[in-house]
C-alpha cells in the first residue's frame, strides 16, 4: 500500500498558482531546537535565538523543509479546521458547512498535511474524500439549475477547487444551451481570416 505521503506528494504542483498559495497556509509548529538569529520570527518575545519548545506557525513550505524523515527541527500540530472536532461536524452533513471559512484550499491543504505522517493522517485523508464526494453532487446539480442572484452566495462557500468545478458545470451548460439553439452550427469567419483580408485590402489600396 502506497503511503499517504507519497501520494500527496505526487499531487504538487510547483507551476499552479493554487498550489503554490495552498503552499502558504499556515502549519503550528513547537522547535525541538534551538534555531539562532532567528528570534525576530517571533513577535511575541525579544530574544535574540528561538528557544526549544517555542510555538510558532509557519507556512507550510517552511514546516515541511523543517519537519521530514532527514531532519526534525519542529514539530507539527494539526491546523484546528482538520482536527477530530471539525472532521465530525463534516462527516454530520458536510454540505451545509461554508467549507472557504475553514480554508479557501482546504482540500489542497489538507492533501499537503498528510505529507508529515501525523498518526491522524488516515483519518484527514478518509476526511478529505468524504467531504469532496458528499458535496460533489450538490455542487454540480447546482451549477445547472442556480440563478445569476444565487451563485454569488453559493459560490462564496466553496473551497477553490469546489469553485472550479462549478464553473466547470456551468461552462457545461452554456455549451448545452448553444447546441439546443443551434448556435453551434453557426459558421463564423476566424479572426485570423479577417486579418489577412484586412491587410490584404490594405495593401492593394497602397499600391
Amino acid at each position: 500500500m502506497p503511503r499517504l505521503s507519497d501520494i500527496a506528494s505526487d499531487n504538487e504542483n510547483y507551476l499552479c498558482l493554487n498550489d503554490i498559495l495552498a503552499s502558504h497556509e499556515k502549519v503550528p509548529c513547537k522547535f525541538e531546537m534551538p534555531v539562532l538569529r532567528l528570534g525576530f520570527l517571533d513577535t511575541g518575545t525579544d530574544v535574540a535565538d528561538i528557544r526549544p519548545g517555542a510555538k510558532l506557525e509557519l507556512p507550510y513550505w517552511l514546516a515541511r523543509a523543517l519537519c521530514n524523515r532527514r531532519r526534525s527541527i519542529v514539530s507539527v500540530e494539526l491546523p484546528k479546521q482538520y482536527r477530530a472536532g471539525y472532521r465530525e461536524i463534516l462527516e454530520a452533513d458536510a454540505s451545509v458547512v461554508d467549507l472557504h471559512k475553514l480554508g479557501p484550499f482546504y482540500y489542497a491543504f489538507g492533501m499537503k498535511l498528510l505529507n508529515f505522517e501525523l498518526p491522524e493522517s488516515r483519518d484527514i485523508a478518509t476526511s478529505l474524500l468524504q467531504t469532496f464526494v458528499t458535496r460533489f453532487r450538490g455542487i454540480m446539480d447546482s451549477s445547472q439549475n442556480a440563478l445569476d442572484a444565487d451563485m454569488a452566495a453559493l459560490v462564496a462557500r466553496l473551497d477553490d477547487h469546489e469553485r472550479a468545478l462549478f464553473a466547470l458545470g456551468q461552462r457545461g451548460l452554456r455549451a448545452q444551451q448553444r447546441w439546443e439553439t443551434r448556435q453551434t452550427d453557426r459558421i463564423t469567419v476566424s479572426d485570423m481570416v479577417l486579418t489577412h483580408r484586412k491587410r490584404k485590402r490594405t495593401e492593394m489600396e497602397t499600391s
